[in-house]
């Protein structure tokens, strides 16, 4: 068995010197791409995150040994296990990273990553602290049961992690077409960090933006309206413990004041911003609303259409 290290703790360095240069380079054409206080909240929240991923890790890894020993194939480390392992994390990525969006609980913890109102290399270091109580290691049990070694998973998704570093930018436009088509790119995930209402929940790609193409949630970036960053309703605070517990706060009224142990449940697997008398809206009837407006308006119109406040949403 090898010794394999943690891939995103070599990239710290890289990390580090890619958000300077990015610094220097679009401060020269945008001295408002970097927020002082934002960038610190960016960097305290990865701090945070790095502390939960190390109290928690341990119990994760020690789960997967535990379904491992149901293995189906002895797969082990030959060769070929390494791309095929790779490419099946990041599908089993893309669909907790969709149900990161469509299920509360688990929008609850990944809505950190999405809380800036900027976008640029330090807003990748928005992660979970919180990750560990949500349903999203059930995705990839399949891995372990087929025969992936828990190790081998765990750095392709480390290798996942560091590829997603680089797209979390303005400073590149678009990549040449064909890379465009297979990879996920700083336009495709742009589009995933809008609020714009043609795009909420799109994009959900960790490496490979076919699977949103195979599954319907691709949508690409265009030239019609400024990209807005951010959440629906923006924090409108700088305190990491506020971003990092805010949506859990959320829940936890709303579950509090809910009439049954119904809509308790609903308020945990349903989408955000679902409400059992309809006094808010989801992603899907922002959506719907934004499409009527502009079909009444008329197709072609370029009109950006403000989003509306609501709580929570992505």
């Amino acid at each position: 068995m090898p010794d394999l290290p943690d891939p995103t703790q070599i990239a710290i360095p890289l990390f580090i010197g890619a958000i300077l240069l990015e610094l220097w380079v679009v401060r020269k054409r945008n001295r408002l791409a970097y927020d002082p206080q934002d960038t610190f909240t960016s960097l305290m929240l990865g701090l945070g995150s790095t502390v939960s991923g190390l109290l928690t890790g341990g119990f994760f890894f020690a789960a997967a040994m535990w379904l491992y020993q149901y293995r189906i194939f002895d797969i082990g480390f030959v060769w070929w296990a390494w791309p095929v392992a790779f490419v099946l994390d990041d599908l089993a990525y893309y669909w907790k990273h969709r149900l990161g969006h469509r299920m509360r609980w688990m929008w609850a913890a990944h809505v950190i990553h999405h809380s800036s109102q900027h976008y640029n290399l330090s807003t990748a270091l928005r992660q979970t602290w919180t990750g560990f109580i949500t349903p999203g290691f059930l995705i990839s049990i399949p891995l372990f049961l087929l025969g992936f070694h828990p190790l081998l998973v765990a750095f392709c998704a480390g290798i996942n992690l560091v590829y997603q570093f680089w797209i979390h930018t303005e400073a590149i436009d678009k990549m040449p077409r064909w890379f465009e088509a297979v990879m996920n790119t700083p336009s495709h995930h742009r589009v995933h960090h809008a609020t714009n209402p043609r795009y909420l929940d799109s994009n959900y790609a960790g490496v490979f933006i076919i699977w949103d193409k195979m599954f319907g949630s691709f949508v690409p970036e265009t030239d019609e309206e400024e990209i807005r960053y951010g959440i629906v309703k923006q924090l409108g605070s700088f305190n990491v413990l506020w971003a990092a517990f805010h949506e859990w706060i959320g829940i936890a009224q709303d579950m509090w004041h809910a009439p049954d142990w119904k809509a308790r449940l609903n308020y945990l697997i349903r989408p955000p911003g679902w409400t059992h008398d309809n006094s808010r809206l989801t992603s899907d009837s922002i959506k719907a609303r934004w499409q009527a407006e502009r079909d009444e308006a008329g197709q072609g119109s370029p009109k950006p259409l403000s989003p509306p406040v609501v709580e929570p949403a992505e």
